[in-house]
């Protein structure tokens, strides 16, 4: 006989994930409007530390699609919702409600950056990200860019979008940041980046941007 909180084969299954999708879609619907009088907008998952129970067999994959059970998950609304109770602690990711946490798999970061505008404010350019769970983001000092090395040579930018959740910038979108970035002195170094929001965001060694383009 299996052990509470297990499968007869012995894997873990969890309240979350042992409804199914539609009882995961309802439970997410509940923690999705679970804020101050269940006003629209995020859900305070940064003050839910519920109990771990178990992971499920849902994953994002590095082009941002979301499966559940091996099948990808092709309502968007759907998506957006799911990511509204996303959470990132010590590096893995959760889907939370008050009540109960469940892990879930990231291939990379959980959300693409998709679109971006460029507008003007008080403090100079300020460029704004659209996600493809269509959250705008505006880069700025708390929401910045940080680029990683990526496997051809070049750089991946992320964007921080909340309470260490990331963003992928596109590879369309990459370009677009190289034809406007510049050249500054940090901290006694050549480093070249983007300005957006009033802070300057290093990309890598003046040379070595230079050498990679």
């Amino acid at each position: 006989m299996a052990k509470q909180g297990q499968s007869e084969s012995g894997s873990e299954t969890t309240g979350l994930g042992s409804k199914g999708l539609e009882g995961l879609t309802t439970a997410a619907n509940r923690a999705a409007t679970s804020g101050p009088a269940g006003r629209k907008g995020l859900p305070p998952v940064h003050l839910w530390n519920p109990p771990f129970c178990g992971d499920l067999d849902m994953r994002i994959a590095p082009d941002g699609t979301w499966f559940y059970m091996g099948t990808p998950i092709g309502r968007p609304a759907l998506v957006r919702l799911f990511s509204t109770i996303l959470k990132r602690e010590d590096g893995k990711h959760f889907l939370v409600t008050p009540v109960e946490k469940v892990g879930i798999r990231v291939d990379d970061a959980p959300f693409l950056a998709v679109e971006m505008q460029t507008d003007e404010d008080a403090r100079g350019r300020l460029l704004r990200f659209r996600t493809n769970v269509d959250d705008w983001v505006d880069c700025e000092k708390g929401h910045g860019l940080r680029f990683e090395a990526a496997e051809d040579g070049g750089l991946t930018p992320y964007l921080h979008v909340r309470a260490d959740l990331w963003a992928k910038v596109t590879r369309a979108l990459y370009y677009d940041l190289v034809d406007m970035g510049e050249q500054r002195m940090v901290d006694g170094q050549e480093m070249f980046g983007i300005e957006s929001g009033g802070e300057f965001f290093a990309m890598a060694d003046a040379s070595q941007v230079r050498d990679a383009l």
